[in-house]
């Protein structure tokens, strides 16, 4: 039986399910354990897309360490959102955003934004390799099966944010990873809530405006109605351009 897993990778926080392609039940979401405090591994539904750099001796040795990840040298999710807040300067966030915004060298070791010279930085697309590497080392720890992964992006990655993304999922050994637009996602999954009745709700020329307001962008699209021999069909037609959560413009 085959399985996908699906992974949005977001802003603030990155969402993990599964789904046996053959079978008729729809998917399931994985809670993804992490360290909530040192030496504390716990289940969440979510991980928060933070990363803390650690000092040498900041922490008890070994009470960083992940079953998967025995080193401990990175701190990602709740306890690198939580701890992070009180020592700024080493903690990494909004990393999907920097991987989108073209205005630095995206693959440059640039944040912590505004870090000391003392602390070692990552790029954004280090960073999303690090919350990608923590996923994947939870589904292997769990001996989760799987024979491709879908990751969300938003409409409004340019092709080198795209590619960027790619070369995380390839960090984090990820094999068979398809990229899907994440408003493109969400008119999927309403597709399936609604079934074929999804044709008595739109008329051939409707325009659908699909709005994802996350926690740090927000991503739209515009899709219509079209017909291909006698079907009805939806066909995106614009996407809105952004760089973070307020800041929309069509294209």
């Amino acid at each position: 039986m085959s399985s996908v897993i699906g992974i949005d990778l977001g802003t603030t926080n990155c969402a993990v399910a599964h789904r046996d392609i053959d079978a008729a039940s729809t998917g399931v979401t994985i809670p993804i354990p992490q360290l909530t405090s040192p030496g504390t591994l716990e289940n969440r539904a979510l991980l928060p897309s933070f990363l803390y750099l650690p000092q040498s001796s900041e922490f008890p040795e070994g009470t960083l360490a992940l079953p998967w990840r025995p080193d401990g040298a990175i701190i990602t999710g709740e306890f690198a959102r939580t701890h992070g807040v009180k020592v700024p300067t080493r903690l990494v966030g909004s990393a999907k955003s920097w991987l989108s915004y073209s205005g630095v060298e995206r693959s440059a070791k640039i944040l912590p934004w505004g870090a000391p010279p003392e602390v070692a930085r990552v790029s954004p697309v280090e960073a999303s390799a690090e919350y990608l590497k923590h996923i994947a080392g939870a589904l292997q720890h769990a001996h989760a099966n799987y024979s491709e992964v879908i990751l969300t992006v938003p409409a409004s990655f340019d092709a080198a944010a795209r590619e960027l993304t790619i070369e995380a999922a390839h960090a984090a050994q990820l094999k068979n990873v398809t990229l899907l637009e994440e408003p493109q996602a969400a008119l999927y999954a309403w597709l399936e809530k609604t079934g074929d009745s999804f044709r008595k709700q739109v008329e051939l020329g409707d325009v659908i405006l699909v709005v994802d307001v996350g926690g740090g962008t927000t991503d739209l699209s515009l899709i219509r109605v079209t017909e291909e021999n006698g079907d009805l069909q939806l066909t995106r037609m614009a996407v809105g351009d952004h760089i973070l959560l307020g800041a929309t413009t069509w294209t």
